[in-house]
């Protein structure tokens, strides 16, 4: 198994103005290859300047400009040219699929956060002495940042990350060849309904409450950007007050998306050590909580009617606040390790499908959280009769891999 591990560094103050330097070089070496594709583009007769290329002058950058270039791992500079790279690999698709095309953009250095090191050892060498508490990174340019290694690393360490988080910085690191440390079988398959006003609703009826992060922290995160929202464009990231604003704003965001992060562990967590099967629906988050588009009035040009934007915007944002896509990958993940099995299913007509007699109809769902079948009147909470179907749907896929 492939898994990654993130670490806290404790850098000095030397230490971390060099990492702030690195992610500046790297911006700027990212920035410029992007230029260079767009005016070969632009100017050159439509030329397409390919990441060989430009991988291929990183030699006489280097000699260019030794102190802010050379100083840096080559292997971490070609890593950033293939990250653009896969910008443009990722906007030609878009464009070939018809779909919105995003050309790449220009990173400004707040927005550039993570230097890769594609190889340990090589521009970066990570300490694998085990138990050892005064763990270390060696990072070029930079020197041994120590680290806070809250547990023991598994696997053979493949790539390392330097990122940075506000104030912040962490290393991660990507290992292979992980073992897979299975639980012991218990014998029990649940199937679960994930929502907005209760996180998820198990088929044994037991409701886990929403903790809502994002909603908890609306007054200090809208108090922090009306604050930053009122500098002037034109003196934006030149004075200290508006840096210091700015980090207010992202120290804010962090604890919402570190608290999210961990009710998301521990639930998902508490789920693979009670169940061996663990259904959920297939969910498209994305389409989910992409704004409905616009609807032209026929009878005035120019006017859109009612299309109940505001109300949707709403939703999306409680969806998005509950982090169903980042649960139900840890949920994947940690299910891998311990030997479960977990199930996605089609997620089409579960809230209106009885349980009992099979009819499927909306108005069934006569409220959010009461189900009522029209047929033979069966009545239930419509969270768990939810989550009851998603398990009657798993049962096929699960003799199918038997």
């Amino acid at each position: 198994m492939i898994r990654t591990h993130k670490f806290l560094l404790r850098p000095t103050a030397r230490q971390a103005s060099a990492m702030g330097e690195m992610l500046r070089d790297h911006c700027s070496l990212y920035n410029g290859a992007l230029q260079e594709r767009r005016d070969a583009y632009r100017h050159a007769s439509k030329v397409t300047v390919r990441y060989g290329a430009q991988s291929a002058q990183l030699k006489d950058i280097r000699a260019f400009d030794p102190e802010r270039q050379g100083r840096w791992s080559f292997s971490s500079q070609q890593a950033t040219l293939r990250r653009l790279d896969k910008a443009f690999a990722a906007f030609f698709k878009r464009v070939e699929a018809g779909r919105k095309p995003g050309y790449p953009r220009f990173k400004g250095v707040g927005h550039f956060d993570t230097v890769t090191f594609p190889k340990d050892g090589d521009g970066c060498r990570w300490d694998s002495t085990p138990h050892d508490p005064q763990t270390r990174v060696r990072v070029q340019g930079v020197g041994h940042v120590r680290v806070h290694r809250h547990r023991t690393v598994v696997g053979r360490v493949r790539t390392i990350g330097v990122k940075r988080e506000g104030d912040r910085w962490y290393v991660v690191l990507s290992c292979d060849q992980v073992p897979a440390l299975p639980l012991p079988g218990t014998g029990a398959m649940v199937g679960i309904d994930m929502g907005v006003k209760h996180f998820l609703t198990t088929s044994d009826g037991e409701h886990i409450a929403s903790p809502r992060f994002l909603g908890a922290a609306a007054d200090d995160l809208a108090e922090a950007q009306k604050h930053l929202a009122t500098f002037p464009k034109r003196t934006r990231q030149r004075t200290k007050k508006h840096r210091a604003a700015a980090r207010r704003v992202a120290r804010i965001h962090t604890k919402i998306r570190r608290q999210r992060l961990d009710h998301a562990h521990k639930t998902a967590l508490a789920l693979v050590r009670v169940h061996d099967v663990i259904a959920h629906e297939r969910l498209n988050t994305t389409g989910m909580t992409r704004a409905p588009k616009p609807k032209p009035d026929p009878e005035q040009p120019g006017a859109f009617l009612p299309n109940g934007a505001g109300a949707k915007a709403g939703l999306n944002r409680s969806i998005l606040d509950a982090g169903w896509g980042v649960f139900l990958a840890i949920l994947a993940n940690k299910a891998e390790s311990a030997g479960r099995t977990v199930i996605a299913v089609d997620p089409r007509n579960t809230s209106r499908t009885c349980p009992s007699c099979g009819h499927i109809a909306k108005g069934n769902r006569v409220t959010q959280a009461k189900f009522e079948c029209m047929a033979c009147g069966f009545a239930a909470n419509a969270d768990h009769v939810g989550a009851t179907n998603v398990l009657n749907r798993a049962g096929p896929a699960l003799r199918g891999t038997a």
